[in-house]
């Protein structure tokens, strides 16, 4: 089922103040691991095993610097190094416990998109990770929104075709579903590693190197519930929700973190499969697709970036 390519596993967000922080930390729920020597922060799920998967880093802007890919072994990482360089994408090596602690050697390049992909194999287990022995369902009570895990993200800009080509011919990912434009070209594609309705998806935009929204999961309808609570009572800007995507099926919420940078809380999306037929939409029934209760989409989701 897996070919290579096992998930998204570390991503690194531009972010403006403490606050920020404060709000991945105790309204998101993520677990904060600590810092670096240059005073990024690094946070993880609480069902996650890597020693962290987001790391914040203060600057002017918000945005996305970089996303990671979890690969199955350093010859798998190898060989895709050496076949995204024969693709036309040049690699630069990023040595092991240079920037992120825990961390093997990873590589970096640009997609078409204008966005930066990395790629690695090793990282060390978290100090505090799902239990093994006779496990509860956590270790400790999950706070706030009560995030699981990173778990994808949206991005924006142009070639989308070029790309997805890319992910799918090198990386063997698939894409259980996509929009067509009339002349059948993809107007945007959602992409999966494995059983996922998604991990990585991408829409046409013609500025480069822009980030709709990263994802985290939580546990249920529920829990999407409990977000929205939440926001309200932190006055935090919600942008869509909650609702439910007839793309993915997934339940979701989305809505504006301090700095600006947009963040979905997900639940559910089906089980997709490299066999079956892929789903497709074509751009009068997007709206539809994207949020199957309100059937239309709102400005703000459709044109506001980091």
């Amino acid at each position: 089922m897996l070919s290579g390519v096992l998930r998204a596993g570390l991503i690194q967000l531009r972010v403006l103040d403490y606050r920020t922080v404060d709000f991945y930390d105790n309204i998101l729920g993520l677990q904060r691991v600590g810092e670096t020597e240059d005073g990024r922060i690094m946070f993880k799920g609480y069902d996650e095993f890597h020693h962290h998967s987001v790391v914040l880093r203060k600057a002017e802007s918000p945005g996305l610097d970089y996303v990671a890919y979890k690969v199955d072994s350093p010859e798998t990482l190898e060989r895709l190094k050496d076949e995204t360089e024969k693709w036309g994408f040049p690699c630069t090596e990023i040595p092991a416990n240079s920037d992120n602690p825990g961390y093997g050697k990873r590589y970096s390049f640009v997609i078409p998109t204008g966005h930066t992909i990395q790629m690695f194999a090793e990282v060390e287990m978290a100090e505090r990770h799902p239990q093994i022995e006779n496990p509860y369902p956590w270790e400790e009570a999950p706070k706030g929104m009560r995030a699981q895990l990173f778990d994808h993200l949206l991005l924006y800009g142009p070639n989308v075709h070029e790309t997805e080509r890319y992910f799918c011919e090198v990386w063997k990912m698939y894409a259980p579903e996509v929009v067509k434009l009339s002349d059948g070209k993809h107007f945007g594609a959602w992409l999966s590693c494995g059983m996922k309705a998604h991990d990585l998806a991408i829409i046409e935009y013609d500025r480069p190197n822009s980030l709709h929204h990263v994802a985290f999961r939580l546990e249920d309808w529920g829990d999407i519930g409990h977000a929205a609570d939440l926001l309200a009572f932190h006055d935090l800007r919600l942008d869509v929700g909650p609702t439910r995507h007839s793309i993915t099926r997934g339940k979701t919420i989305y809505f504006w973190e301090p700095s600006g940078n947009r963040i979905e809380t997900f639940a559910g999306g089906y089980e997709a499969y490299p066999d079956h037929p892929q789903r497709y939409w074509d751009m009068d029934h997007v709206p539809r697709g994207i949020f199957y209760y309100e059937r239309y989409l709102v400005d703000s989701f459709m044109n506001v970036v980091t």
